[in-house]
């Protein structure tokens, strides 16, 4: 999770053709790399942090650069839980997609054996759709049918889709990732024998990405969380955490990411809520 080396830091610029990171002595940074086209219809001109993928650009065959905003650091101990919006092009995101982030280490957890993993914050919000990353360009969607240019479809989840965060301070983060760790582990020892890409046991109604997100917390102590479907998890979770800050409770912030939207994914759209419960605590929430 060390990505820090190779960072450079600097204004996104474009001149004459060539996209580079200029720094505050006017050096040039990644000039001869590839640089998305993304990153300058939204971040052109203002500050961002860049550094090297080991991947490379199948049509230049150039080192891929990643961007993503400057930012203060954030350092107290904390819990983000994202709950992403559906897919529209993929039938299979018909409910969303839930992960966890503690201390900046994103879990994420899915019934494709290659998207069970840890990624840190920029790699998980802003790799550049190039290369393995992109959607395949005749289909638009994840084909990995040459396997020597795989096309997964899987770059930065914030250029694919609005995200909502719930923010928590104050929990068990310690409990919580012994059981993160614990459940990637042990769905890395049980691919499917007839189709190895993908994760043996999983269920969306007993061991999916919102199920053991669900149980990090009760195994933390907190029992009374609940939910099997993304949304629905995300706004009984927001509204039982904002209740207890209210009662001196820990420290919770609601927040949204909007989609920043690029020719290579639609927009995304909210899941509907499967519990009617859910629906009236969402009333309940505060506007974000």
């Amino acid at each position: 999770m060390n990505h820090t080396r190779g960072i450079r830091t600097g204004i996104l610029m474009r001149d004459q053709g060539r996209t580079f990171i200029a720094d505050s002595n006017g050096t040039r940074h990644f000039e001869g790399d590839k640089i998305w086209d993304g990153y300058l219809i939204h971040w052109r001109g203002l500050k961002v942090n860049a550094r090297l993928l080991p991947q490379r650009d199948y049509e230049t065959g150039s080192n891929i650069v990643m961007l993503w905003p400057w930012k203060e650091p954030f350092k107290r101990d904390c819990v983000e839980i994202y709950y992403n919006e559906r897919l529209v092009k993929y039938p299979f995101s018909l409910f969303g997609h839930l992960a966890i982030s503690i201390n900046g280490a994103i879990y994420n957890y899915s019934h494709l054996m290659n998207e069970n993993e840890i990624l840190s914050e920029e790699e998980y919000f802003y790799r550049p759709a190039l290369g393995e990353f992109a959607p395949h360009p005749a289909t638009g969607r994840f084909n990995v049918q040459d396997t020597g240019r795989p096309y997964y479809d899987r770059f930065g989840r914030n250029f694919m889709r609005t995200i909502h965060v719930l923010r928590v301070e104050g929990l068990d983060i310690g409990r919580m990732k012994d059981h993160c760790d614990r459940m990637l582990r042990e769905i890395r020892d049980h691919p499917d024998p007839r189709r190895p890409e993908k994760y043996r046991d999983f269920s969306l109604l007993r061991r999916s990405c919102v199920t053991i997100i669900r149980d990090s917390f009760r195994h933390a102590g907190y029992a009374g969380i609940s939910g099997i479907f993304p949304r629905d998890f995300f706004i009984h979770t927001a509204y039982a955490f904002l209740s207890a800050a209210g009662r001196g409770g820990p420290r919770v912030v609601l927040y949204r990411m909007p989609q920043l939207k690029v020719p290579e994914a639609p927009y995304s759209a909210p899941t509907f809520l499967m519990n009617p419960v859910n629906r009236l605590l969402l009333r309940k929430l505060p506007d974000y």
